[in-house]
């Protein structure tokens, strides 16, 4: 970093750290009377979504540890936030797959609709036929000039009812090994072709999705990456994912572990020996967890996610199912009460709400959802441990002449 580029960022990261740039914003667009998509662009441009964004891309170029202060001043002030339930996938994952290998074209297009929630994203990565090997996909995409036509079929798509764009990734070149022939593109979900069907969970609920994406066409200047470089690509959005499911910010006994503290709390007459030394267990853990959680944002301060945000995930999916167990069997019937079954096309993933019996049933998709814990498992132990990794026996085999 030169002498003019280090002096620019600490200006920058003093004006956050004595509040000069909040209190510029809020002065300018007093959040008790500005519109809130009015505020939330503000924000935006105000460098104050990502502060470790680029400037005008949503951030100031500041190191991501200031993000905290800016979250706890703006909501100390009332000012609305992004709803980053609704929004986590585009949050997540494609925000930073976007910044990391869209085009200047890409970024200024898609990043301020995304950051203040005018445009929903999903992901159209997960197949029925390729289970937990994404990299067996088949949806193809074959290109004509400056167009690709997409045909395939994707599933457990969260959000795909409400989403305008789509990451997603699909084979390019049927002759070349799996992980080699794919790419990364944009897809719009407005386009005739595609078709979004609820999965109806055990919840009720229907926030995963099928699509069926029959002759959608995508421009090439919507292709993210190099054509034939989609897995490398697609690995940044995954390790991304992993970080946003697993390693979200929580204060201490936040999450599930807080749920069923409370309930121990204000429910004397529901203890026993046995599961208060299983909640101290888990309380423990959940705790181990969030401190893990943070060391891992201090290095995602310096440098993209690694393989080390799996280990999160697995830990999260773990302790979520343990802890909303715990939970049924401390309430005794009052746990196996469920308020509604009424099918609902929820507008957000809500891990925590609601009563007992949604949390139990809901945490069950939490080994499934943004990668299997049997595949993270495996990255863990190859990529984080060095342990040796599986045989692979159809690592150089063309794609076409697998079988399926």
């Amino acid at each position: 970093m030169s002498t003019i580029d280090a002096d620019g960022l600490r200006r920058r990261t003093d004006a956050l750290l004595d509040g000069r740039r909040t209190a510029a914003l809020l002065a300018a667009h007093d959040p008790a009377t500005t519109d809130r998509l009015d505020f939330l662009r503000a924000r935006f441009d105000a460098g104050l979504a990502w502060v470790h964004f680029p400037a005008g891309l949503g951030g100031l170029d500041a190191p991501r540890s200031l993000q905290p202060v800016v979250e706890a001043e703006l909501a100390a002030a009332g000012a609305p936030d992004s709803d980053p339930r609704r929004i986590g996938i585009g949050l997540g994952m494609a925000a930073p797959t976007i910044l990391r290998y869209g085009t200047d074209e890409q970024k200024q297009r898609f990043l301020r609709p995304l950051w203040t929630g005018e445009e929903v994203w999903c992901q159209l990565f997960s197949e029925p036929g390729a289970g937990s090997d994404l990299a067996a996909l088949a949806t193809r995409a074959v290109r004509d000039g400056d167009t690709w036509t997409v045909d395939g079929q994707k599933v457990w798509t969260s959000g795909a009812h409400l989403a305008r764009w789509a990451i997603l990734i699909a084979r390019t070149d049927p002759g070349l090994p799996k992980h080699q022939g794919i790419t990364y593109f944009v897809c719009d979900m407005s386009d005739p072709g595609v078709e979004v069907r609820p999965l109806r969970q055990i919840t009720g609920e229907a926030e995963f999705n099928e699509v069926f994406l029959t002759g959608v066409r995508i421009p090439d200047a919507h292709r993210l990456g190099g054509v034939g470089e989609g897995w490398r690509v697609a690995s940044t959005t995954l390790m991304n994912e992993r970080v946003a499911i697993g390693g979200a910010r929580v204060p201490r006994e936040g999450g599930m572990i807080g749920v069923v503290a409370e309930t121990w709390r204000a429910r004397p007459e529901l203890r026993t020996h046995d599961l208060h030394q299983r909640l101290l267990t888990l309380w423990v853990e959940a705790e181990v967890a969030r401190l893990t959680g943070e060391r891992l944002r201090q290095q995602l301060a310096v440098g993209q996610p690694g393989p080390e945000g799996s280990g999160l995930k697995l830990s999260f999916a773990r302790l979520n199912q343990e802890i909303s167990g715990l939970e049924v069997e401390l309430l005794g019937a009052d746990g196996l009460a469920y308020d509604d079954w009424t099918m609902r096309r929820p507008e957000g993933v809500d891990f925590t709400g609601r009563d007992a019996g949604y949390r139990y049933l809901r945490a069950k998709g939490n080994s499934i959802e943004g990668g299997t814990s049997e595949v993270l498992l495996n990255i863990v132990a190859e990529r984080v441990l060095g342990l040796p990794p599986e045989p692979r026996t159809d690592k150089d085999v063309a794609w076409k002449d697998l079988p399926r």
